[in-house]
Order: structure tokens, then C-alpha cells, then sequence
């Protein structure tokens, strides 16, 4: 059976184009969470008034893709020591977090981020938020498969691609075909 699990790394098209690829993710949708305001638009996210995080909600198979390996991706795709920001995208809707849905995904959460503090990963600590999901607004449309979709965008080119061709190498046996 089918479980979720939502993710904030910054930018969403980074986080959703990436795990688009992997086996074992049947759905990988952009969207918001953590706010507190009823179905938020890009608009009004991007203020940094509504309290949401741009995350992407991965639907898997855990028969073929455990937590914990969404969790190593996911902490190779992006900096999870930067406050409100991954490169030059600031503010609160930037921040690192995970949406769980399952005690076992909290626990884990904070499991592989204890290892990656104790091996000292990072050259500063983690602060990626662990919270439970409330509630998943999905993106506009116009955000599902955007990078394959707009490939010529300015910040898909200097930003999107190089990430997700080093993710391609980091994890090339993950990906599927």
C-alpha cells in the first residue's frame, strides 16, 4: 500500500523533479504546508505571510523505497543548515522540513539527522523543522513538471539542472530506466 510523506528543500521544482525519477515514487506533486492560511496561491506564499513551506508531497512504495532512502535524498538535494533560504531563494517558504504523516517517519527524521550531526555531514547544524502534516494544499497547475516543461527558464538553468544532474550521478541506481 501507497504511503506520503512531504518535504520543504527549498524551491519545489528542485525537490519534485528530482524524486519524479526515482523507483519506487509514484507521484511527486508540488504544493504547500505548514501554514495557516486555507488554499494558498504561489502569490501569497512567495510574501512569506502565510506561513507555508513550498514542498513537494511524495507518494511511494515502500515495498521498493524505504523512508529512510527518501530522507538520504532528500538531505543530498539540498542545505539543511540555512534558515528560511536555499541559495538565493529567501525567506519562510524556503525553510528545510519534513511534513510526516507516521510516527515512524518522525522517528526516523530525527534518527538520520542525529547520524548526520554526529558524523558532522554539514559544516554547521541541522535545522531542518520535523512537523507533523496538517494539511497539503497542491501548487497551481502551472508548477506540476516544471522543469521538464520549461527547460529554457533562467532559474531552471542556472539552478534546477545542475542539482538535478548531480543528484543524477549521486543516485543513478535509484533512478528508474
Amino acid at each position: 500500500m501507497a504511503q506520503q510523506i512531504t518535504l520543504g528543500g527549498g524551491c519545489f521544482w528542485c525537490l519534485e523533479g528530482a524524486f519524479k525519477q526515482v523507483r519506487g515514487v509514484l507521484k511527486a506533486q508540488s504544493g504547500y504546508a505548514g501554514g495557516h492560511k486555507a488554499e494558498p496561491t504561489y502569490e501569497e506564499v512567495c510574501t512569506g505571510n502565510t506561513g507555508h513551506a513550498e514542498v513537494v508531497q511524495i507518494t511511494f512504495d515502500p515495498a521498493a523505497l524505504s523512508v529512510r532512502e527518501i530522507y538520504e535524498i532528500f538531505f543530498a538535494l539540498h542545505d539543511p543548515t540555512q534558515v528560511n533560504r536555499q541559495g538565493n531563494d529567501v525567506g519562510t517558504q524556503y525553510r528545510t522540513s519534513i511534513f510526516y504523516q507516521t510516527d515512524e517517519q518522525k522517528r526516523l527524521a530525527e534518527e538520520i539527522i542525529a547520524e548526520q550531526e554526529r558524523e558532522k555531514i554539514w559544516d554547521a547544524p541541522i535545522v531542518t523543522t520535523i512537523e507533523p502534516l496538517e494539511k497539503f494544499w497542491p501548487a497551481e497547475d502551472y508548477h506540476e513538471n516544471y522543469v521538464e516543461r520549461n527547460p529554457e527558464n533562467a532559474y531552471c538553468q542556472a539552478v534546477v539542472h545542475p542539482k538535478l544532474a548531480k543528484f543524477k550521478r549521486t543516485f543513478a541506481e535509484k533512478l528508474d530506466g
